[in-house]
């Protein structure tokens, strides 16, 4: 199962985080999605967002570990070359390097390599894939080839509207 992941921020101090699974990178639909509100997130420090990031997918992912072949974060695995790793990066290293992490980020981070653009539907605006345990122009052509005719895929406008929805 591939599971893609996303997780919003409240005011008031909690965090909703998002997952929908699917079998396959061209699925229109989720197999299973849920929600897992967290408490008492951290705060936002600037060049250490996996830190207020990563404890919440890992709260998410916990059960379905097993199951999942690839996981999707929003954002990136790396955030310089591959010894500086992003939120991607530290999840898969957080999962024993077990399961391959793909990034899929809406913005342009400046210095973040290895990294592939991907455009989409009509769109000039690329998406910003990266990706760690799977090969980066695999992880590409598999975002590429998600459902939808926009630029974010279908699953991935799920996923953050899944978040999003849950106070």
């Amino acid at each position: 199962m591939i599971a893609a992941t996303d997780v919003q921020y409240f005011a008031d101090g909690h965090a909703i985080a998002a997952c929908v699974l699917f079998e396959s990178w061209d699925d229109a639909a989720p197999t299973r999605e849920w929600t897992v509100r967290i408490e008492d997130v951290a705060e936002y420090v600037p060049g250490q967002f996996y830190k207020r990031e990563l404890p919440c997918l890992l709260a998410l992912l916990t059960l379905v570990l097993p199951e999942l072949t690839t996981i999707i974060v929003d954002g990136y695995v790396w955030l310089g070359d591959e010894s500086h790793p992003g939120l991607g990066g530290h999840l898969f290293a957080a999962l024993d390097r077990k399961i391959p992490v793909v990034g899929v980020a809406k913005t342009r981070f400046v210095g973040a390599a290895p990294v592939l653009e991907v455009l989409r539907g009509e769109s000039a605006s690329p998406l910003f894939v990266s990706a760690v345990g799977y090969e980066i122009a695999d992880a590409a052509k598999n975002v590429q080839a998600m459902h939808g005719a926009h630029r974010l895929p279908t699953l991935l406008k799920r996923v953050d509207a899944l978040c999003r929805a849950r106070t």
